[in-house]
C-alpha cells in the first residue's frame, strides 16, 4: 500500500514507545525540577548502531533473545525488519524481513511468537520466533477522512487477547485473538489517539492513555470504559506511556508533547500525587531496585529516579533521541532504542541504535 508522505510525520511520532516504591506518598500536586543527575559511567553502557526506524523491543521469557521492531526508512524503502539480538552483546542472531513496517511489539509467554503493529497500514502481524516466518496478519478496516488506515500503535498481550490502540479521532482499542489474529471486539469512544496501554494485575483493569489528556479505565470482562480521568484538567496534554508500582498503587504517565511531565497518579482514583517536570517519553518502574526510568527524547537522556523521593539518581547521555525502554526480568539491565532525527524528506542522517545499560555494573 502506498502511504501519503504527509501522514508519515504524525504516524511516526505517535508510534513512539513504550508499548511497567515501597512507600506511598500523599503529596499534593506539584511541579518539581529534577535535581542535578549523577554523571553516568560509559563502562555500564553498550551501544550498537543497528538500522533505521527502530521502535519497540521484547525479551524472550528465557532471556536469550532481544527482539527489536524496525520500520526501516520512510523514504523510498518498502517494508521493515524484526531483528533478533543477543541481549548481552547486542550481536545480531537473526532477522525477519517483512513487507510492512513494524512499530509496537509484544511477545507470547512461551516466547514462540512476537506480535508487531504495522502502524502505517493499520494492522498487526504474528511472527514465529523459531524460524522467523510471518504466521498471520490482520489489517483493520477503519479509515480516516483522508482514506488512510487508522494507525495501529501500542500493543498489549493479556489472557490470550491482543489489545491494540488506534491513532484516530475518535479512537478505539481493537481486541484480537492472539492465536488466530481474528478481531473479537472493539472498545470504542476512546477519545483522540489511543497512545498507551497498561493492564494492572492489582485492579484487573486496562488503563488507556490518549492524546486528549485522558486516562480511560476499562473493565475487560465486558470491554466497558468505567472511568475517564483527565488528570491535568483542561490544560493541553498528550498522554503517552504508562508504568505501575503495584505495591503502592501508583501509575506513572508521561507527556512528551504538551505538558512535558511525568504524572504520578493514584491507580484507584486518578488523583495526581506528583508531577515530575521535564520532557518524558517512555517510562518503566523497577520493583527490584525501587527505581523509575524515563527516556527524555528532546534532552537526549535516560534518567533513573528514586521511586520514593523522585530524586534523579543517575543520568545517561544517549543522543540524539532515546526512545523506547525495556527492562530485563531480573531488573538489572535496561534496553533503549536511540533514534536519529528526521529530515524534511523523512530521511535520517544515520542508523538508529540499541543500547544496553547495566544497572548493577
Amino acid at each position: 500500500m502506498k502511504i501519503k508522505t504527509s501522514a508519515l510525520p504524525l504516524l511516526a511520532a505517535l508510534a513512539l514507545a513504550g508499548c511497567s516504591a515501597h512507600s506511598t506518598t500523599s503529596a499534593q500536586p506539584a511541579v518539581d525540577a529534577p535535581k542535578p543527575p549523577v554523571a553516568a559511567s560509559a563502562v555500564n553502557v553498550q551501544q550498537r548502531d543497528l538500522a533505521s526506524g527502530l521502535y519497540e523491543m521484547a525479551l524472550s521469557p528465557q532471556g536469550d533473545a532481544l527482539y527489536v521492531s524496525s520500520a526501516e526508512g520512510f523514504k523510498d524503502v518498502q517494508g521493515g525488519v524484526v531483528y533478533k539480538l543477543d541481549p548481552t552483546t547486542l550481536k545480531t542472531l537473526g532477522a525477519t524481513h517483512t513487507d510492512l513496517k513494524n512499530f509496537g511489539m509484544a511477545i507470547s509467554a512461551d516466547g514462540n511468537t512476537v506480535y508487531v503493529t504495522n502502524s502505517l497500514d493499520g494492522g498487526v502481524s504474528a511472527i514465529d520466533t523459531r524460524n522467523g516466518k510471518v504466521l498471520s496478519r490482520t489489517l483493520f478496516p477503519e479509515r480516516n477522512e483522508k482514506g488512510l488506515p487508522y494507525g495501529a500503535r501500542e500493543i498489549l498481550l493479556h489472557n490470550g487477547s491482543l489489545y491494540i490502540g488506534a491513532v484516530a479521532d475518535p479512537a478505539l482499542v481493537w481486541v484480537v485473538d492472539a492465536k488466530t489474529l481474528k478481531l473479537k471486539a472493539r472498545i470504542k469512544s476512546a477519545g483522540k489517539w489511543v497512545t498507551g496501554l497498561h493492564f494492572s494485575d492489582q485492579t484487573q483493569r486496562l488503563y488507556v492513555a490518549n492524546g486528549g489528556g485522558e486516562i480511560l479505565v476499562v473493565n475487560l470482562r465486558n470491554n466497558r470504559i468505567e472511568q475517564r480521568w483527565k488528570p491535568l484538567g483542561e490544560k493541553p496534554a498528550l498522554l503517552l506511556n504508562i508504568a505501575e508500582d503495584s505495591e503502592t498503587g501508583r501509575l506513572f504517565v508521561t507527556d512528551n508533547a504538551k505538558a512535558k511531565t511525568t504524572l504520578v497518579l493514584d491507580i484507584h482514583s486518578g488523583k495526581v500525587l506528583k508531577q515530575i517536570d521535564g520532557d518524558a517519553l517512555a517510562v518503566k518502574f523497577n520493583p527490584k531496585r525501587h527505581e523509575i526510568y524515563i527516556s527524555q527524547r528532546e534532552s537526549g537522556k535516560v534518567l533513573s529516579l528514586d521511586a520514593t523521593s523522585y530524586a534523579v539518581k543517575q543520568s545517561w547521555d544517549l543522543p540524539p533521541h532515546p526512545n523506547s525502554l525495556l527492562l530485563s526480568a531480573d531488573g538489572q539491565s535496561l534496553y533503549v532504542t536511540v533514534k536519529q532525527a528526521f529530515n524534511k524528506d523523512h530521511s535520517t542522517n544515520g542508523p538508529d541504535s540499541v543500547a544496553r545499560i547495566s544497572l548493577n555494573p
